[in-house]
């Protein structure tokens, strides 16, 4: 997917850039994001959401440090620029119960648990007991973060795994969806959720930087693919490419805060809001609007993790 035959209007602060897309369409978003360093909205300030429009955070931490200091303003500061709702992540048993005390203390604010592989030595009968109990707690919408990691291996691969299968099969007598984390890890990722499949509930490959193979093996699952602010960065050409073709319908944004915030913001704390730049870095390499995007990937994730529209 990428431009149509016909006119492409990419604003940039004040101005308007045109591309009159023709046979070489290809060359010309390649020469449109060496000289911008594709960013859409070449500014600070969030592309604006029409009235009527909303967009779903489905993967931040607001258990983090980096946002205690003014919490509420942060889920505020989202709401006020069309981000209706966060879902806040655990990735410990500690982090999985704060994750369902907030999503408790906030409206529009939700929880997944889990445990993350780099704490997989943590995970005793004990810890399982008591996911198995937060896991049923209401606005509990998801199961993870959790997975392989074999980038890191802060836990061992032979730790990791028994705690990957008892989790996703955790998952499934809870009727949660899947949030997956797969980093350098993808053989054992698949192999696992092909044999411990199928997922009633689906799931989501969280924060996807992998290649268009592994895309299409993602999707063979009945999964979604949930795009973070690392599709701004300007060296994330391959990852630009795979979202150009994949299908609107299997995708989900994130931003993963407080990490990976997206071009302008790189290197700062992600905030939900941060997410209106990646929704409009999806739609200008699917050639629709800001709109379309928002409206799109937010029912996926109201459809995936059953939240109220």
């Amino acid at each position: 997917m990428g431009l149509r035959n016909g006119i492409f209007t990419v604003p940039k602060q004040n101005l308007s850039f045109t591309i009159i897309a023709a046979t070489a369409t290809r060359r010309i978003v390649t020469s449109f994001e060496n000289i911008h360093s594709f960013h859409p909205m070449n500014t600070t300030a969030p592309p604006a959401l029409p009235p009527g429009c909303r967009l779903v955070d489905t993967h931040c931490h607001l258990d983090m440090a980096e946002y205690q200091a003014d919490l509420a303003e942060v889920i505020a500061a989202a709401n006020r620029c069309g981000v209706t709702k966060i879902i806040t992540i655990g990735i410990d048993l500690a982090s999985s119960r704060r994750a369902v005390e907030l999503a408790a203390e906030h409206e529009g604010v939700y929880a997944a648990v889990g445990i993350h592989p780099h704490d997989a030595g943590t995970a005793d009968d004990e810890v399982f007991r008591q996911l198995r109990e937060l896991g049923a707690a209401p606005k509990v919408v998801g199961f993870g973060e959790i997975g392989l990691d074999y980038a890191k291996n802060y836990s061992a691969q032979e730790a990791q795994l028994p705690v990957f299968i008892r989790q996703l099969e955790l998952a499934k007598e809870l009727r949660l969806p899947l949030i997956i984390h797969d980093r350098d890890a993808h053989e054992d990722c698949l192999r696992l959720l092909r044999e411990k499949g199928p997922f009633p509930c689906g799931g989501v490959m969280h924060c996807f930087t992998g290649d268009s193979e592994l895309a299409e093996q993602v999707l063979e699952l009945g999964f979604y693919l949930s795009i973070p602010g690392i599709v701004t960065f300007p060296k994330a050409e391959s990852l630009r490419e795979v979202v150009r073709g994949l299908p609107l319908d299997r995708l989900l944004l994130e931003t993963d805060g407080p990490f990976l915030a997206p071009v302008p913001f790189r290197g700062r704390c992600c905030r939900p809001e941060h997410i209106l730049h990646t929704a409009a870095a999806v739609a200008a390499l699917h050639g629709v609007s800001l709109a379309e995007i928002a409206d799109q990937t937010s029912r996926n994730a109201e459809k995936l993790f059953a939240l109220p529209a």
